[in-house]
C-alpha cells in the first residue's frame, strides 16, 4: 500500500511536506520526537504499545487507537481513535496542531503518564511474579 500513499501525497501537492523515513534508528528517534507536532499511531493491533510511550516520554502530543493495549498504556495523555475511522483520526490531529493549549496539556500529561512506567519497574514486577509463581508450586 506504500505506492498508493505516496501517490496520494504527490497529487496533493505535499511531496516537499511529507517525509517517509522507513526505519529510523533509535538514537535519532529522540530528536524526531522532540521535534513532532504530534505522534500519530493508529495501529489495529499492539502487544504492548512501545512507541507512544517514548513519544510521551519525549514530550510529544499523542494520537493513537482506542484499541488493544493503547488505552491503558496512554491513559489520559493521548487522544483515542478508532483506527480505520479516517474523520476521526483527522480531526483528532487537527486538535493537536491547532489548539497549542490542548497540545501543551497532552505534552505535561504524556511526560506524567510515562514516568510510570520503566524498565526497572517492568524488571522488578516480573521478577516479583515469577517468585510467586515458585512459592504456588
Amino acid at each position: 500500500m506504500f505506492e498508493r500513499i505516496t501517490e496520494h501525497v504527490e497529487r496533493l501537492g505535499l511531496r516537499h511536506s511529507v517525509r517517509f523515513l522507513g526505519y529510523v534508528p533509535a538514537d535519532d528517534l529522540v530528536g524526531l520526537y522532540n521535534a513532532a507536532s504530534a505522534f500519530v499511531y493508529p495501529s489495529l493491533y499492539e502487544g504492548f504499545g512501545l512507541p507512544p510511550l517514548e513519544a510521551m516520554a519525549c514530550g510529544c502530543p499523542v494520537v493513537t487507537s482506542n484499541v488493544s493495549s493503547l488505552p491503558e498504556v496512554v491513559g489520559q495523555a493521548a487522544i483515542l481513535v478508532d483506527p480505520v475511522d479516517v474523520e476521526q483520526l483527522a480531526t483528532a490531529l487537527e486538535v493537536v496542531v491547532t489548539d497549542t493549549a490542548r497540545a501543551d496539556e497532552m505534552r505535561l500529561r504524556g511526560l506524567e503518564q510515562a514516568s510510570l512506567f520503566s524498565w526497572q519497574r517492568c524488571a522488578r514486577e516480573t521478577l516479583d511474579c515469577y517468585y510467586r509463581v515458585l512459592r504456588a508450586s
